[in-house]
């Protein structure tokens, strides 16, 4: 079976990096990532002024001042599931290379120690890979659609 192990080059609009403009939570987002930040707090006003930052990089480090909310541990996956849902549903370009990656293995390989969302350093199965379980349960369920 195939295997993505990192998405980058030819794979990288598997990453919440990836310019991707979709809608969740009524607000329009440049990326999944400027979304899962947000999703972080639940104070809108707070949401909104994240979904207007330039950077992805620049959301990232700003996600990591936001005081969380009580029940984020019980709630990111399922969160990240939404919003990396709507912009896959809501891109058709990408929900087609989404499912162009057929039966591959996806793993969010990463060099920066990311064992929640990846597998670090990448091929070593070291990591949890969520991000690549729901990428695949996704290409399922779009692929029904």
């Amino acid at each position: 079976m195939d295997k993505i192990s990192t998405f980058f080059g030819a794979h990288r609009f598997l990453s919440n990096f990836w310019p991707a403009q979709f809608v969740w939570d009524n607000i329009v987002w440049e990326s999944s990532e400027h979304a899962y930040v947000a999703a972080k707090t639940l104070d809108r006003d707070l949401r909104i002024k994240i979904s207007k930052m330039d950077g992805k990089g620049e959301v990232k480090r700003f996600g990591r001042t936001i005081e969380l909310r009580s029940d984020w541990e019980q709630v990111k996956v399922d969160l990240m599931y939404e919003i990396v849902y709507a912009k896959f549903y809501q891109n058709p370009n990408l929900k087609q290379k989404l499912l162009n990656t057929g039966d591959a293995i996806l793993e969010e390989g990463n060099t920066w120690g990311d064992r929640v969302w990846g597998i670090s350093p990448p091929d070593s199965g070291n990591g949890r890979n969520e991000l690549g379980k729901i990428l695949m349960r996704l290409r399922t369920v779009l692929g029904g659609s």
